[in-house]
């Protein structure tokens, strides 16, 4: 079992979706991509979040992100569930759902954990850029849902820190004010954030968002 690692290159598959055979990479394309696993259909949990990212699907586009769950049942399985989600979720799920039901999947994304329980895949996100690059895990309890706001922060934070020597502070929200990179001195940083840099500590400096 490989265990993947922020920085790998995430494997590529073929498998049965809600929206017909998916080819990972080629589906992919050029967007970034949150890939979001469920334990089974029918979950009540689960019910809420696939309905949750369908309402956020605008949000997820204006940020040039394909969203896609997983879930070990079939696509006839999958087709049903769709139709309590829309129907109790008052929404219209508008992203595939692929169909794991022979854990190929799951095995090549290490999303069976045998302690937590070994029938079914745990609740975890994959953010992966367009290089198909993993950015960011986040594995989640059956009990607890999870929060798609936080997911949505974390895409902002990564495309901007991307192509900005910036990071972002803590529970930043876009548009609020982000550090200077570490590794560029303190007067040339002046130079590249003409809005103005705020020295705290010689570490520690703040600018505002340099693409607002």
């Amino acid at each position: 079992m490989v265990q993947l690692r922020l920085g790998d290159t995430v494997p590529d598959f073929t498998q049965a979706s809600s929206m017909g055979d998916i080819s990972f990479h080629e589906w992919a394309g050029d967007s970034w991509v949150v890939l979001f696993s469920h334990p089974a259909d029918y979950t009540p949990v689960c019910t809420t979040e696939l309905g949750e990212v369908a309402k956020l699907k605008s949000e997820f586009d204006k940020r040039n992100v394909k969203v896609i769950a997983l879930s070990v049942d079939d696509t006839d399985s999958h087709q049903g569930w769709i139709n309590d989600i829309n129907e109790t979720q008052t929404t219209n799920v508008n992203y595939p759902i692929l169909a794991d039901s022979d854990k190929k999947v799951s095995d090549l994304y290490d999303m069976i954990h045998p302690n937590a329980n070994a029938k079914v895949t745990v609740r975890t996100v994959f953010v992966i850029d367009p290089q198909k690059k993993l950015r960011l895990t986040l594995t989640y309890p059956p009990s607890t849902g999870r929060n798609f706001d936080e997911v949505l922060r974390v895409i902002d934070s990564l495309q901007l820190t991307d192509n900005y020597q910036v990071a972002t502070p803590a529970n930043w929200e876009e548009g609020e004010d982000v550090v200077v990179a570490p590794t560029i001195p303190t007067e040339e940083a002046k130079q590249k954030f003409p809005k103005g840099v705020t020295e705290i500590k010689p570490y520690l400096r703040m600018t505002p968002q340099p693409d607002k």
